[in-house]
């Protein structure tokens, strides 16, 4: 072999060594990937928002729906027993990742999945329902942003007592289906314990079961009721705002569309936010991370929501120290 010919076989093997990783870069860019949502309805416009702004932020990371990245959404609709089914849906539709709304929705992809990245978004305490190893270190599939509802329902408790002074029989609403309803619990229990607080738990496991439920905690003469974050109450919020009104129970809850919706006070995370850093989780492991090395994060900012009008509407005075330090009030 020549010098020459010995040349131009190098000139050859470099150009291929070019050439190759050029197209494996356009074909990753080339593949379009598949997202599933499984979340609580698609006809709710405050729970459309929310989902909108994940999309938005999906957008601003270079994934355009229909050109590579399509989205498959599942929804409950009020219906937490069809969840495990829903999420079995997107397994089969073979998605790359499955994005959840809080804890019972991942509890039914984390049954669905061990291999599937699950990214939740507004989940209750990942770490105490044990879909986590660690905030810091997720390990599995699992991993997204968690607003620990358990230190804010106890958070909440001091709000709502701070606001009917006096009310030492509090009512819990929730539900044993939600993965985050014991460690719940058991955070307000030693609350009220050393507050002297006498609490009562009540159950409602669909939209249907709140009448009643409103009726016992009636009969029992709580005088204040914290209400669990749960899938249906939030797709029946005006109608938990209107019992509680009916029966003239101050109520608490952790999410600011209940207030909307004529509830008396909330306190928590801005979920649009949270939203939109999730779509930041999902760039990620659409680019290679992997969920367990992905730390779990936790919310920056929180807010106190207070609807004055229900407030006049029950008799109740709103101490200004409350007034003080609320985010928004609605008149």
């Amino acid at each position: 072999m020549t010098l020459c010919d010995a040349l131009v076989g190098l000139a050859v093997i470099l150009a291929v060594s070019l050439i190759t990783p050029l197209r494996s870069e356009a074909q990753l860019a080339g593949k379009v990937y598949r997202v599933g949502i499984l979340g609580e309805s698609a006809e709710d416009p405050s729970e459309a928002r929310l989902w909108q702004t994940f999309r938005s932020g999906l957008k601003e990371r270079g994934w355009i729906k229909g050109n590579n990245i399509l989205i498959e959404s599942r929804w409950a609709e009020g219906k937490p027993a069809l969840l495990r089914d829903l999420a079995g849906d997107l397994v089969r539709l073979k998605v790359d990742v499955i994005v959840t709304r809080g804890s019972i929705y991942t509890e039914a992809a984390q049954s669905a999945t061990s291999s599937i990245p699950i990214v939740f978004t507004i989940h209750a305490d990942p770490e105490k329902t044990g879909h986590i190893a660690s905030l810091a270190r997720p390990g599995g599939n699992i991993t997204g942003l968690s607003i620990v509802m358990t230190d804010l329902n106890v958070k909440g408790l001091e709000f709502l007592t701070a606001t009917v002074p006096g009310a030492k029989h509090i009512a819990v609403l929730g539900s044993p289906d939600m993965p985050s309803y014991t460690p719940s619990l058991q955070a307000l229990q030693e609350a009220a314990r050393l507050s002297r607080l006498q609490v009562r738990t009540v159950v409602a496991r669909t939209g249907a079961e709140l009448e009643t439920a409103f009726s016992v905690m009636a009969r029992d003469h709580v005088q204040a009721v914290l209400v669990l974050g749960f899938g249906p109450y939030i797709a029946a919020r005006q109608r938990v705002a209107d019992l509680a009104l009916k029966h003239r129970l101050p109520t608490f809850f952790s999410f600011r569309n209940h207030v909307e919706a004529g509830g008396l006070m909330s306190y928590g995370p801005d979920f649009n936010d949270l939203l939109r850093r999730a779509a930041i989780y999902v760039d990620k492991i659409l680019k290679g991370a992997k969920p367990a090395d992905l730390p779990v994060e936790q919310p920056t900012k929180f807010e106190l929501i207070i609807n004055r009008k229900t407030a006049k509407a029950l008799g109740l005075t709103i101490p200004q120290s409350i007034l003080l330090r609320a985010d928004q009030i609605i008149e």
